[in-house]
């Protein structure tokens, strides 16, 4: 679903939200037969369903808002000389994703790897293509520490799109 030339998702959690509470809305006014329930049922079921997805297009319209910045801020560096001292720096990383977790709630987690290491990236919205475990991405976002499990630097991930390492090498040597 596009709002104003964003793309919106809606994750399956609130689609299966909103649909367990049609059905238990349904049956309570069917056993009851009192209107409020209608009334105050109805409304409640559509915020179910647009208060995620204008989450989503808020969080989605921030990152393409900030991504040109990115772009031009975020120095490449290697995943191994990714560190604590290094928190609220933009970075940019390429490697092969090797773990996927929490795509189906929107807000996903990748573990990218290269040849010198591998680190987390967070992401608080989904990007715009699907990232798949051993797709090539390179991943724009800023360093931030871990609070739980370790404090370990990760990054905090504004964009990841998968690239073409091989096109790009023939671009950079004709």
């Amino acid at each position: 679903m596009k709002i104003k030339n964003t793309e919106v998702k809606i994750s399956i959690i609130t689609i299966a939200v909103v649909i367990f509470f049609t059905i238990l809305l349904s049956i309570t006014y069917f056993l009851t037969q009192d209107p409020i329930i209608i009334t105050m049922g109805v409304p409640t079921i559509i915020l179910l369903a647009v208060l995620p997805l204008g989450l989503n297009y808020l969080s989605q319209k921030q990152y393409a808002d900030v991504r040109p910045q990115y772009e031009r801020e975020a120095r490449p560096v290697r995943i191994k000389m990714i560190n604590l001292n290094m928190v609220g720096e933009p970075v940019r990383i390429e490697g092969i994703v090797e773990k996927v977790h929490f795509q189906i709630l929107n807000r996903p987690q990748y573990v990218v790897a290269d040849r010198s290491g591998e680190i987390s990236v967070k992401m608080f919205t989904h990007p715009e293509e699907k990232i798949k475990v051993g797709d090539v991405v390179e991943v724009l976002g800023m360093v931030i520490k871990r609070y739980i499990a370790g404090g370990d630097a990760v990054i905090n991930g504004v964009s990841i799109r998968k690239i073409d390492k091989s096109i790009e090498l023939k671009k950079k040597n004709p």
